[in-house]
């Protein structure tokens, strides 16, 4: 019986409600053993743009996990002196008795062909795209093993909750609450960018 294991990676600057649910939705309704939360170390595609270092998100991401059975988080693309590169992910927690499902987003998939390694990603992953109300959309290309989850739409992005804390408005519900002292406590987001 071959492990079945979820890739969920993103900037999660900061990680969200939306990112939890969809990697519970992901991990319940394919009955995969576990889901890793994978926070790019250097998100080459947002270089410039990303907030919080990345020991903070990493920090911030094992927070909203803590204590939810199935969820963990992976330090692989933190502990990296590479860019961030899904190819290379894969590679890396690929292993003979897994199988690896990687969990993205309408918007990463439309982002897909700007990936690096794009044609070699295919051969690692089942591709499980989470989809919103109203949303519909299947990877570049022919050849792809790609599962479909469909949720209910979240309206919370990273960049809601920053914008938020600049303004000073309050982020409840919006992250989990550890994750939403951590950010406090540190005086995360406060700044205009």
């Amino acid at each position: 019986m071959s492990e079945r294991v979820g890739i969920f990676g993103g900037t999660f600057d900061p990680i969200h409600s939306a990112h939890i649910a969809a990697a519970k939705a992901v991990r319940n309704t394919l009955e995969l053993d576990r889901v890793l939360l994978i926070p790019a170390g250097d998100p080459w595609q947002k270089s410039g743009r990303v907030v919080a270092d990345a020991q903070a998100r990493l920090a911030m991401a094992r927070l909203a996990v803590s204590g939810m059975a199935g969820l963990e988080v992976s330090d692989i693309e933190v502990l990296s002196s590479e860019p961030s590169i899904t190819a290379d992910t894969l590679e890396a927690l690929a292993e003979e008795g897994r199988d690896l499902f990687l969990i993205l987003g309408a918007d990463a998939v439309a982002n897909m062909p700007s990936w690096r390694r794009l044609d070699e990603t295919r051969e690692l992953a089942t591709i499980v795209v989470v989809e919103r109300e109203g949303e519909s959309c299947v990877p570049p290309g022919d050849g792809w093993s790609v599962e479909h989850i469909k949720m209910e739409r979240f309206d919370v992005s990273s960049s809601l909750i920053r914008e938020r804390l600049r303004q000073g408005l309050p982020i409840d519900g919006l992250v989990p609450a550890p994750t939403a002292h951590y950010i406090q406590e540190h005086g995360l987001y406060t700044q205009p960018q």
